[in-house]
């Protein structure tokens, strides 16, 4: 596995301190966030899951703590949008250049706009995809929140 890929490279050029985590990533787990967070022995609420939803129709970014769920309402109310839906996995994966249960928030080949849940940048260091599955990243959730220019808001429901 290579511990360079798009989103290191992102987090690197903008000096942001990080550290890289492996795991044997799960491609049958029935909760890919959940799912890496056992396997690298951290607590749920500190492994970010980075996920691609519509707000309105158009594309954004959203990272929660892999134990919760999205809330749509929360979701559009954050973009200033009206409706809120995830987006399917094949236009993740085009939007982004990354695969699913790969997908980071940096690096991503098309930039749209960013949120992270607002109980997640209470953590000093949280973990979130490096680009690759099976690749973590840890680092200031703040720090990534500037980095994205992200709204950090409530999402969770």
């Amino acid at each position: 596995m290579s511990k360079v890929t798009r989103a290191t490279k992102a987090l690197s050029d903008a000096g942001i301190a990080f550290t890289v985590h492996t795991y044997d990533y799960d491609p049958n787990a029935d909760r890919i966030g959940l799912q890496a967070a056992e396997a690298i022995g951290e607590s749920p609420a500190r492994v970010l899951k980075t996920l691609m939803a519509l707000v309105d129709g158009k594309p954004v970014c959203v990272i929660v703590p892999s134990d919760h769920e999205v809330s749509m309402k929360k979701l559009a109310s954050a973009f200033g949008g009206k409706s809120a839906q995830m987006m399917k996995p094949t236009e993740a994966e085009r939007i982004t250049g990354y695969k699913v249960g790969g997908i980071s928030p940096f690096g991503q080949m098309r930039k749209v706009p960013s949120a992270i849940e607002a109980q997640a940048v209470e953590h000093d260091l949280v973990y979130i995809n490096g680009g690759q599955r099976g690749l973590q990243v840890r680092l200031s959730p703040r720090e990534a929140a500037a980095l994205l220019g992200a709204a950090v808001a409530p999402l969770v429901a």
